[in-house]
């Protein structure tokens, strides 16, 4: 009977991956929003408790800017960046995370569910995989993350001096969405890398959340090997560097042109398109827990 139900998860994983692609999309947003609003209701059941953990999320996050805030009471600028210019990336940067981390937050969970063996409870349901994964304990208190870096964004753009154009100010809200869009692209990626490696859940996070402290700081103080490969390898400077640098009037330290801060929408999606092939991968390889 073990050897059987063994058997039986892979046929489970076979057949919900040759449902139409269309269908699985569809499915995946209906039950993804199911899931979440269930989750929801449960959090809002302790409204106050919901209330202080958002505040108290967002005024933990906020000790990161106000520690950079510390730093320029002894200099004038970081990198040939002044305080409101760093406050625009870490903005940006820190919103995008924070939505990202929102909507695909527990996706490090897989190696976990891996082990235990209860990723073998959701193959079994009539939803994508993924979807349950993402929406599972969905925790509305991330909301503190977004708050505080919409407030340091809104205070960096109320303060720069920049030259705006329409094409700028459609620029901000792009490079926050597309932002989120490409940290959610490494969030799937290390999900489905934790299928083959198990407990690593950290490789993922050093992508995301160490990725996101980077971004924080100006891209002139880092070498540019680095930059070489937070560019053109994980694109996280599509995430704020090359769109921020752009509003700013700040040349790329590759000496990429301007326009490029336009294509990170285009990342996001070519970004997606391994990602996603590596969790159907996973998924595929999957054989229940233990494997």
């Amino acid at each position: 009977m073990a050897e059987a139900a063994a058997l039986e998860v892979p046929r489970v994983v076979e057949a919900t991956l040759e449902v139409p692609r269309r269908h699985r999309a569809v499915e995946g947003v209906r039950g993804y929003g199911l899931i979440v609003a269930m989750w929801i209701r449960s959090t809002m059941t302790y409204r106050t408790s919901f209330f202080l953990s958002v505040f108290g999320n967002a005024t933990i996050q906020l000790l990161d800017f106000v520690a950079i805030w510390i730093m320029f009471r002894h200099v004038d600028t970081l990198g040939g960046f002044s305080l409101p210019e760093i406050a625009l990336l870490y903005g940006a940067s820190s919103t995008s995370l924070g939505l990202a981390d929102l909507l695909l937050g527990n996706t490090d969970r897989v190696g976990a569910r891996v082990r235990d063996g209860s990723l073998d409870t959701m193959l079994v349901r009539p939803v994508p995989l993924l979807a349950q994964v993402a929406a599972d304990r969905f925790a509305l208190r991330r909301l503190g993350r977004v708050g505080q870096g919409l407030v340091v964004l809104g205070w960096a753009l109320s303060v720069l001096d920049v030259d705006w154009t329409v094409g700028k100010v459609l620029l901000v809200p792009v490079m926050v969405v597309a932002g989120a869009a490409i940290f959610a692209a490494v969030m799937v990626a290390g999900a489905a890398f934790q299928f083959f490696a198990g407990d690593a859940a950290e490789v993922q996070n050093s992508f995301t959340y160490g990725g996101n402290q980077m971004l924080q700081y100006p891209p002139t103080v880092f070498a540019k090997e680095l930059l070489r490969g937070v560019t053109f390898i994980v694109p996280l400077a599509f995430v704020n560097w090359l769109p921020a640098l752009h509003v700013l009037g700040r040349p790329d330290p590759l000496g990429l042109p301007g326009w490029v801060g336009y294509l990170s929408p285009l990342v996001a999606f070519v970004a997606f398109l391994p990602a996603s092939l590596a969790w159907r991968a996973g998924v595929r390889s999957y054989r229940s827990t233990g494997s």
